[in-house]
């Protein structure tokens, strides 16, 4: 239990925080350099981050927000798994915080944190079908699949030897057999309705677009610049 003097007490990065940053001179984004389809602009800028080879970082990578029915945002990062122009695919445990707002709230936003770049998505969400799931499940490795069935009520308390216990458990149920797709584990597709695009320049005067669809079927987009 902390007490009140712990509570007081100089944190080692309190101030130096306020003086962490960087210049970003690394590009820029005009008008001209728009592409017609946001998903075709994220992929081109997906496969410049790919490409850029930044030891540890995981370009899938992106933090998901949700948001609770009695309207408290919680927010975690997770890996895109696929995408196409029907939307942004992830996989997780239906048990979960996350899979219990987007069922109660069924909207979400995507942030992809680049180098000197921004990518943020905003959607509503649906589950993904079971054969969608299953094909992705399959192509994990085993300990992952295993890691699934170990987790099955996700974000519970628990103990180190439990899930010790429960993954040699596992590991002997389905010994010398296929791993099935657990029934509360699989994917989630965000289908959206906003991108913007955020490319970071010098003196913080950042060059910022946004997407918007003009008909149902997010076949066109109109593009806006949005104050930095």
């Amino acid at each position: 239990m902390s007490t009140a003097l712990e509570n007081c007490e100089e944190l080692k990065n309190e101030d130096v925080v306020a003086n962490m940053r960087k210049d970003y001179r690394m590009g820029e984004l005009k008008e001209d350099g728009l592409l017609e389809s946001p998903f075709k602009m994220f992929d081109m800028w997906l496969t410049d981050e790919i490409e850029l080879k930044n030891e540890g970082a995981e370009p899938n990578a992106f933090t998901l927000a949700t948001c609770s029915i009695d309207r408290k945002p919680s927010a975690r990062v997770v890996l895109l798994k696929h995408f196409d122009h029907q939307g942004f695919v992830f996989y997780t445990n239906y048990n979960s915080r996350k899979s219990k707002e987007l069922t109660e709230n069924p909207f979400a936003s995507m942030t992809f944190l680049w180098t000197q770049k921004q990518v943020r998505i905003e959607g509503s969400v649906e589950k993904v079908d079971r054969l969608e799931s299953e094909k992705y499940f399959k192509s994990r490795p085993r300990g992952s699949q295993i890691g699934a069935w170990v987790s099955e009520f996700q974000s519970s308390e628990v103990t180190k030897q439990h899930l010790e216990e429960r993954t040699i458990e596992m590991e002997k149920k389905f010994q010398d057999q296929e791993v099935p797709l657990p029934p509360f584990w699989g994917g989630w597709r965000i289908k959206p309705y906003a991108f913007e695009f955020w490319q970071g320049k010098s003196g913080r005067i950042h060059d910022r677009f946004k997407y918007l669809p003009t008909d149902s079927n997010n076949d066109h987009w109109i593009t806006k610049r949005l104050s930095p």
